[in-house]
């Protein structure tokens, strides 16, 4: 195995990190700014309402993208571990 193969593998492992976590991290950063701007613009400063509306959008993010999420996880190492004799070897 030479150092491009090892090289690649991160690649692939960071490209697939981003991929599968862009959803969750997107939805939960516009719920957070949209709750800022509703508190800033009320004066209402209460912890709890800028917590409860991104849980929720974060379980609505996995219930809609989770078996995607899964999937791609799933084939990604897969695909890794079925690489491995073919690298060592």
């Amino acid at each position: 195995m030479d150092s491009q193969a090892v090289l690649t593998f991160g690649q692939q492992g960071l490209y697939i990190l981003l991929m599968v976590a862009a959803p969750m991290l997107l939805t939960v950063l516009a719920v957070g700014l949209i709750v800022s701007i509703f508190q800033a613009a009320t004066q209402i400063h209460e912890a709890t309402l800028s917590f409860v509306p991104k849980i929720i959008a974060a379980v609505a993010v996995l219930a809609i993208a989770g078996p995607w999420m899964l999937t791609t996880l799933v084939e990604y190492l897969q695909r890794t571990l079925q690489s491995i004799p073919g690298a060592v070897g």
